[in-house]
């Protein structure tokens, strides 16, 4: 626990070394971070916010204390992420849709994980409310390596999935590298970088807080 908090906080660090030290290949491994965090519901702790603005970042360039500098393409960065989002979602997708259901018919003491009830309130739910709910959930930790397993479940159109899934992953990838590129490597950002990849996650935090208070009150 300690070495992955030491990772998100001091990403910036790790980051720069892994360029370093793996050159290109260092492609691939946030392809594979990207695609882990969203493709498995089991990995929802993953920071992609602050990794994808970290990227940014590298794509404008960072220069260390010793004067060397570590730099990474926009393009391929953006190319590669949006890829890594929407195929991971798509897999998850596919868990849900295909071991989804019987993950929740699981029984504990006698009682099953989750109702039928619910079960068909999810269903009707994603009827409604689906294609917004897949690209919202990507700006919102957890929530965005939930929703696509939960639209399997849901038994969501895959061809409306599919859309709004390519649409939400390309806006999430696109938006959060670009902030990283432009204000990446501002002295307040970069003296601070820990403090701002908390904010990061803090505000990306806020919706499902608000939405969990509100719930609270109406109960």
């Amino acid at each position: 626990m300690n070495s992955i908090l030491d990772f998100l906080l001091h990403l910036d660090t790790h980051l720069f070394t892994m360029i370093v030290d793996y050159g290109p290949w260092v492609y691939a491994l946030l392809f594979g971070f990207i695609f882990i965090e969203t493709g498995f519901v089991v990995m929802p702790f993953l920071p992609g916010d602050s990794l994808l603005f970290a990227a940014g970042a590298f794509c404008a360039g960072v220069q260390n204390e010793a004067g060397e500098t570590a730099q990474l393409s926009l393009g391929i960065i953006f190319v590669s992420l949006s890829a890594a989002a929407i195929l991971g979602d798509s897999l998850n997708y596919y868990f849900g849709k295909t071991i989804g259901l019987r993950v929740l018919g699981w029984k504990i003491g006698g009682k099953q994980l989750v109702g039928q009830k619910n079960i068909e309130k999810n269903h009707e739910f994603f009827d409604k409310h689906g294609p917004k709910t897949i690209i919202i959930a990507r700006f919102v930790p957890i929530i965005r390596t939930f929703a696509p397993f939960v639209a399997g479940i849901g038994d969501m159109h895959y061809k409306k999935f599919i859309r709004f899934n390519i649409i939400g992953g390309t806006v999430w990838v696109l938006l959060l590298t670009l902030v990283g590129y432009f204000f990446g490597n501002l002295p307040f950002v970069k003296n601070n970088f820990e403090v701002v990849v908390l904010g990061i996650i803090i505000l990306s935090l806020v919706p499902i807080t608000v939405e969990f208070i509100r719930n609270k009150f109406k109960k």
